[in-house]
C-alpha cells in the first residue's frame, strides 16, 4: 500500500483505512510481516506446542486471511479454527486452501457456531490495535474465555506503543518522540510485499495495561515476554533470521507475548 503522501495504492483502500471491506481485506493479505515472522509468531506457536497435543482444537481469534492460522495447523498439527470480524478476511482465507479445519464469523462480538469450552486453546494475534476502547478489550477477553475449556491456554501477541518512531523491518509505530496515553490514536506502518508501506490506523493499549483485564475476564497465570533476536536464532525460520541485519529489532524488540490460562 503506497504511503499516505502518494493516495490509494493499487489495491484501492485508501491509505490509514482499516481491513474492512474487500479493498481492506486484499491490502492485509499484502503485508509482508518479517518483524512478526521473527519475534512474534514462532513464540506464540513456541508457547502454544507447550500446551497442545496433535488433533487438539486452536481457535485463531482474528485470523484475517489466515496465513498465520495455516502455518499453525502446520507446525503444531492442531485442528486450527479461524474466526474474524470481516467476511471478506474468512473468503479470502477459505479460497487459499489451508489445512485449517473451519472458519467462522464474529457477529456482535459472539463468534457464531462454536460452544463454550470448545477450545483447547486460543491464540489472537494483533487483534486489540484495532480496539477503540478498554470495554471492547475486556469483551474481546470474556468471549475468547468463553471459547477455552477451563486450564487451556490462551496466548497474544502486542505491539507496544511505546516503541514509537522506530522503523523495523516491516513495522513502524507511531511518530517519533510521541508519548501516547492508553487508547489514544496512532498511526501504524506496515511494509507491503512490494516494498511500500501500508499506513493504518490503530490504538496505543500500553501492554502492562493487559494482566488486569486478563484477570477480570477470568484467566490466570498471566506471563508477559518480550522476544529478542537471540532467541529469535532457536526459534524462527533460520533463513528468515539470516535474511537481514534487524538493526532496530536487536536494539529495541516492539512485540510482546502475553500468555495466561482460563481459570
Amino acid at each position: 500500500m503506497s504511503d499516505s503522501s502518494q493516495g490509494p495504492g493499487q489495491d484501492g483502500a485508501a491509505p490509514g483505512t482499516d481491513w474492512s471491506g474487500p479493498a481492506g481485506a486484499r491490502a492485509f493479505a499484502a503485508v509482508e510481516a518479517a518483524t512478526d515472522w521473527l519475534l512474534g509468531y514462532p513464540f506464540v506457536f513456541q508457547a502454544l506446542s507447550r500446551r497442545l497435543a496433535p488433533g487438539d482444537v486452536l481457535v485463531d481469534y482474528g485470523c484475517g486471511p489466515g496465513k498465520v492460522a495455516a502455518e499453525a495447523a502446520r507446525r503444531l498439527g492442531a485442528r486450527v479454527v479461524g474466526v474474524d470480524t470481516s467476511p471478506e478476511m474468512l473468503e479470502l482465507a477459505r479460497a487459499s486452501g489451508t489445512a485449517v479445519a473451519e472458519y467462522h464469523l464474529v457477529e456482535d462480538g459472539r463468534v457464531t457456531g462454536l460452544a463454550d469450552g470448545c477450545a483447547d486453546a486460543v491464540m489472537c494475534n494483533h487483534v486489540l490495535a484495532s480496539l477503540p476502547t478498554q470495554e471492547a478489550l475486556l469483551a474481546v477477553f470474556t468471549e475468547i474465555r468463553r471459547l477455552l475449556r477451563p486450564g487451556a491456554p490462551f496466548v497474544l501477541l502486542t505491539t507496544d506503543p511505546a516503541c514509537a518512531g522506530t522503523e523495523y523491518a516491516s513495522l513502524r509505530i507511531g511518530d517519533a518522540g510521541a508519548v501516547y496515553a492508553p487508547g489514544e490514536p496512532l498511526t501504524v506502518g506496515l511494509r507491503r510485499t512490494d516494498g511500500s508501506w501500508q499506513e493504518v490506523r490503530n490504538h496505543a493499549w500500553p501492554v502492562d495495561l493487559y494482566p488486569a483485564l486478563l484477570a477480570s475476564a477470568r484467566f490466570r497465570d498471566v506471563v508477559q515476554r518480550r522476544p529478542t533476536v537471540e532467541e529469535a536464532l532457536e526459534v524462527a525460520d533460520p533463513d528468515h533470521v539470516g535474511g537481514r541485519e534487524w538493526a532496530a529489532e536487536r536494539g529495541r524488540p516492539p512485540l510482546v507475548v502475553t500468555t495466561a490460562s482460563a481459570a
